[in-house]
């Protein structure tokens, strides 16, 4: 009939009851936020905070995971990290490829939570839109977290042994700290509380970085005594995305549109600008200069620390986590791991530790503190939760919060050394000495800044590293 509306637009079998257009349209646009944080925002990131010559292998390393991430996503972990039990800390392999599938009602189907005597306390969660944009969302999650990990391995990792580690790392560790947190598993039904990621995506990450970098070994000697960033402006671009695409990260995991989500979003970047400027006077005071670098890295901590309990702890408990986190990974990184003789063996070349896991152990702490109940009612599958400062079950809820952060640490440590002495078997871990002398051209035989004075491709031979001090600059002059 003349006029009538296209079906997409009636209600109808693309328009279902139980769609709301609202929280669909917000929770497709948070998930492109935090992918805009991975690609190209991380890309950038790393692609310019090295030293030139491992400009093209550290952003290269960020975008293959991007895509392999997505191909293993579909085929099969994102049911064993959101469907079906499997075990208590797993869910079952399949595909989330199906029409029927994609189409239906999102479902985290191991969800609802019982009472000891098994009457129920908490049902189903059933988010009103398709399932497709739940995988489309946590995809995103998923992607970032083994990105984040790269952080740790930069400027030595052979890339054909990472293109063997992604897919089995994201398997293997990532589906079971998202399942045991987020999917319904034991974690979950305990009433640990990771509102978006602080245990199951920065925890994991710096353990799993640290880990990894244990076993892949060093950089060169040259490179770890001078490791300039190429291009801090771009960094800044790459911090910037990061920045503004945690909108999406914490303002997204509500699954809804709703009141929650904008509590979020404002503690968000509460916590990243007290983060950052605590950080930036912290060097003032003790080094006499603020670094953009440093900058960068309160942001960092400020935005982790804050992700656990975003939603959860009031305007002024932000402000707290903040100066937390602007100063205790600070500590951690520019004094505590130069007097560590440990940490001094394992060349974590971003700091990846610091800045995810300590500051991610530090939020899901501070949650465990500072979790208000109201807030907590709002977001929250298990009624009457709260934080210490608020009494009631809330030192128990303190106590949830390190124990989940225990186990997290433990699969990541096992389960990563596992991975890297698989792979080793196959592949060696670290590129050859040969490649680690000259970098992007013999990996990838590219460069990121081919041109020479007279423009003849950049060759290793015109550079004088003797000109140079021997003191460490850029983001290694942190750690």
């Amino acid at each position: 009939m003349a006029g009538e509306l296209p079906i997409a637009y009636r209600n109808s079998s693309s328009s279902p009851d139980w769609l709301n257009k609202g929280d669909n349209a917000w929770q497709m646009t948070s998930a492109t936020f935090v992918g805009l944080q991975s690609m190209p925002g991380l890309v950038i990131l790393y692609g310019s905070i090295v030293k030139k010559k491992w400009a093209i292998n550290s952003a290269f390393m960020a975008l293959y995971a991007f895509a392999a991430v997505w191909i293993c996503w579909v085929i099969w972990a994102y049911n064993m990290s959101f469907g079906d039990r499997l075990l208590p800390f797993w869910g079952k392999a399949r595909p989330a490829l199906g029409q029927s599938f994609l189409v239906a009602q999102s479902e985290l189907t191991a969800t609802t939570v019982r009472y000891h005597n098994g009457s129920l306390e908490a049902g189903m969660l059933h988010p009103f839109y398709p399932a497709a944009t739940m995988v489309y969302f946590q995809c995103m999650f998923a992607t970032i977290t083994i990105i984040i990990l790269a952080g740790s391995l930069l400027g030595r990792m052979n890339i054909k042994a990472w293109m063997a580690f992604v897919p089995l790392w994201i398997t293997f560790s990532y589906t079971i700290c998202a399942f045991s947190l987020w999917g319904g598993g034991f974690l979950f039904q305990w009433g640990v509380i990771d509102y978006s990621g602080g245990y199951v995506i920065h925890l994991s990450s710096g353990i799993a970085g640290l880990t990894a970098a244990y076993w892949v070994g060093p950089r060169s000697a040259s490179d770890r005594e001078r490791f300039p960033p190429n291009n801090i402006l771009l960094v800044l671009a790459g911090a910037g995305l990061l920045w503004l695409g945690w909108t999406g990260f914490n303002g997204g995991d509500p699954y809804s549109a709703n009141i929650d989500s904008s509590m979020a979003v404002l503690n968000t970047h509460i916590c990243a600008s007290t983060s950052l400027l605590v950080w930036t006077l912290l060097d003032v005071f003790f080094f006499g200069k603020p670094s953009v670098i440093g900058a960068v890295q309160g942001m960092i901590t400020g935005l982790v620390c804050i992700t656990p309990g975003a939603g959860l702890v009031q305007g002024w408990a932000a402000i707290v986590m903040g100066i937390l986190s602007g100063s205790i990974p600070w500590y951690t990184m520019m004094v505590l791991h130069k007097k560590w003789s440990f940490m001094q063996k394992i060349d974590d070349t971003l700091g990846v530790f610091h800045t995810h896991a300590v500051a991610g152990f530090l939020g899901g702490t501070t949650t465990g503190l500072f979790a208000e109940p109201v807030l907590c009612n709002l977001f929250l599958s298990i009624p009457d939760s709260r934080g210490a400062f608020y009494g009631g079950d809330g030192a128990s809820q303190f106590g949830r919060q390190i124990a989940g952060a225990l186990f997290i640490i433990a699969w990541n440590i096992i389960i990563t050394s596992i991975i890297c002495v698989l792979v080793s078997l196959v592949l060696p871990l670290r590129i050859s000495d040969e490649q680690l002398l000259i970098g992007d051209d013999a990996v990838h035989g590219e460069e990121a800044y081919a041109i020479w004075a007279e423009g003849e491709l950049n060759d290793i031979t015109h550079h004088d590293e003797s000109r140079h001090s021997g003191i460490a600059v850029g983001v290694t002059q942190n750690i």
